[in-house]
């Protein structure tokens, strides 16, 4: 059985001892809420015996948490994260599961707005209008594998883009690539554009009039129905334009990439974390792994 200080190394989990340490400190009396929470309901009643008494968890807290870190960090096998920590793969199991909902619960935390997290596409659209904060936007797709062939709506996940079967993100940064949110992911077919509006970006638009958001091409929906407000790059002259006007808006378009790259450097974040470069499990845990791995992110680039 391998030493528990080597297992909580940053190598490992992805974070720093003090980041590890903020994070028990927040999760585990949630945790051991939704545990007595638990028991509670498989009793039917309160306990009839005194705090502490039976049996022990075979890992405590802080182990499972660890392990949670570790997986969705390097992807490793519940089998053998069970063998490092000496207890069963079905007890792994369970632990990942408890501490991952936990973490996608979290959202993303505000910049130097220490105890703040956004949750919901309206927190970030008031927080960007209190504080004057210009929004980036972009998907991703993350590789998913295929449905059976006897299961309906294998077409869905099938990306126009990628030709393979994902599942996409959206993702919103600040103007320094920090995070800020992301949607619960959606069928790798389904455009750019219309993921955004089913998580009720037209809404907000509307409620929050100041605030800008910068866009790519694939959104060039959203700039026509909102302008001023969705902000797309600028479109090519048409053919025999004046040469200063194809120089101007060569410059034009440049700006708009320079300002808008930081969500692209948002996304490569996430994809430090093994589990985002291929997903191999269950579709249907896929959204709480990408949420629970945006707010580790978040943490890390909320006071850089």
């Amino acid at each position: 059985m391998v030493n528990r200080a080597v297992l909580a190394h940053r190598l490992f989990t992805g974070l720093s001892r003090s980041h590890l340490a903020c994070l028990v400190e927040e999760l585990a009396e949630p945790w051991q809420a939704r545990v007595e929470g638990r028991r509670h309901a498989a009793r039917g009643g309160a306990r009839k015996r005194a705090a502490g008494a039976g049996a022990s968890h075979q890992l405590v807290f802080v182990d499972r948490l660890v392990a949670t870190l570790i997986h969705l960090r390097h992807d490793l096998p519940h089998s053998v994260l069970g063998l490092l920590f000496g207890v069963d793969r079905s007890t792994v199991t369970r632990a990942i599961g408890e501490v991952r909902t936990l973490l996608a619960e979290r959202g993303c935390a505000v910049p130097d707005r220490p105890g703040l997290r956004l949750r919901t596409l309206t927190d970030v659209f008031a927080y960007a209008q209190a504080e004057g904060v210009e929004l980036r936007l972009d998907a991703t797709e993350i590789q998913v594998r295929r449905p059976p062939a006897s299961r309906g709506g294998r077409r869905a996940f099938v990306s126009g883009k990628k030709k393979q079967n994902t599942m996409k993100a959206t993702v919103i940064a600040d103007w320094r690539g920090r995070t800020l949110w992301t949607d619960a992911l959606r069928p790798g077919r389904m455009h750019d554009a219309t993921a955004a509006r089913n998580e009720g970006i037209a809404v907000c638009f509307r409620h929050f009039p100041d605030v800008e958001v910068l866009l790519d091409d694939g959104y060039l929906g959203l700039s026509r129905d909102h302008r001023g407000q969705a902000i797309t790059p600028p479109r090519k002259p048409r053919p025999g334009a004046l040469p200063g006007r194809v120089e101007q808006w060569e410059r034009d378009r440049h700006g708009h990439s320079s300002d808008r790259i930081t969500v692209e450097h948002a996304l490569a974040d996430h994809k430090r974390w093994k589990q985002l470069t291929r997903w191999t499990h269950r579709r249907d845990r896929l959204p709480d792994t990408y949420r629970a791995i945006a707010s580790l992110v978040s943490d890390r680039t909320a006071t850089t």
